[in-house]
């Protein structure tokens, strides 16, 4: 597979390097800052393009990985859904539930494979845990939250578009948390109700959220907790927690931490203590499941089936997001 890439910024290389460890070719780059896109070509052994439509027009492309701020997406895909190129976008989908759906039908409309990066589902804990609930060893999950107590720096958001609402779509929980979301989402299933309240730049000079807590109930009837922040310093590992009728499970960063279950007789639990965390640096986390993301991403194109996170699991997760955001500025419960 051939990938191009929009946008050269500080995930990008966390891209690269993944793709080039499965195998895939970086053919193709953009970045609106021609110094560092131009660098990133030569480390990657890229062509640089002189605007991000050469790369959706690329003849050497096969799929198109977007690593731009958020609010730049669905032009990609607009211009992508004519060349035929498949596209992956960074989390989140969008910035707007009606951005990101005019991004799938688009993709519909055009052909093409959309793909969201939310490379937390491809964790041996997160898959495991999928196989676990899947299978009710759990049993009925009662409660199912996530944790994201971490920081960042002044540093981090110097730039003024970091923590903004109209490049970013918000703070701590799209920008950080919506992995967590996202895992929630596929775990636990839909949700029905929440209930927000947030702290606006409470420690960081931003205009959205720094510190976000949100009450959910899910469809199944379990209930749960969101709490996401980028304001604690010195920052600590992301907690998943699914609580059932049979026992509860704990994954902390990217690692399966606790598995207590009654008389549980399946596949053995990859329980560790050390797990690779972004809580205080962003970068501090695994190539591993950008990887497998990757690779699920190519093997769709090449079967032409739907991969694993697809444009409307990205979607689902910014509707809980946008959900808890009506939320904190009513002071009103949202139903979903």
């Amino acid at each position: 597979m051939r990938a191009g890439i929009i946008g050269t910024g500080a995930v990008a290389h966390k891209h690269a390097r993944a793709l080039q460890n499965i195998g895939y070719r970086v053919t193709a780059v953009a970045n609106r800052h021609e110094e560092a896109g131009r660098e990133f070509a030569a480390r990657y052994g890229a062509a640089f393009a002189g605007t991000w439509q050469e790369v959706c027009r690329h003849p050497e492309v096969d799929f198109v990985d977007v690593c731009t701020f958020p609010e730049f997406r669905l032009e990609v895909v607009e211009e992508c859904a004519g060349t035929g190129k498949h596209v992956m976008v960074e989390k989140p989908i969008a910035t707007s539930l009606e951005t990101a759906g005019r991004m799938i039908e688009t993709a519909r409309r055009g052909g093409i494979l959309l793909g969201v990066v939310s490379q937390h589902r491809f964790d041996d804990a997160s898959l495991f845990l999928g196989r676990a609930v899947s299978a009710g060893r759990l049993g009925k999950l009662l409660q199912c939250d996530c944790y994201v107590k971490w920081f960042r720096s002044a540093e981090y958001y110097r730039r003024p578009a970091k923590g903004s609402w109209k490049t970013e779509g918000g703070g701590a929980l799209i920008g950080q948390a919506i992995h967590q979301v996202d895992l929630l989402r596929w775990l636990a299933g839909p949700v029905a109700e929440v209930a927000g309240m947030w702290q606006l730049g409470a420690r960081n000079a931003i205009e959205s959220e720094d510190v976000v807590n949100a009450v959910v109930r899910y469809r199944s009837g379990a209930t749960g907790v969101l709490q996401a922040a980028t304001a604690f310093w010195p920052g600590y590992p992301e907690r998943i927690e699914l609580h059932g009728t049979k026992g509860s499970a704990v994954i902390s960063g990217d690692k399966l931490a606790v598995w207590d279950v009654e008389d549980d007789g399946g596949e053995r639990a990859p329980v560790v203590t050390r797990a690779a965390s972004g809580a205080s640096d962003p970068m501090a986390i695994s190539l591993e499941p950008f990887e497998r993301q990757f690779r699920d991403f190519g093997d769709a194109i090449s079967a032409d089936r739907k991969p694993l996170v697809a444009g409307e699991e990205g979607y689902q997760a910014l509707e809980v997001v946008d959900a808890v955001y009506r939320s904190c500025r009513t002071g009103q419960k949202v139903t979903l």
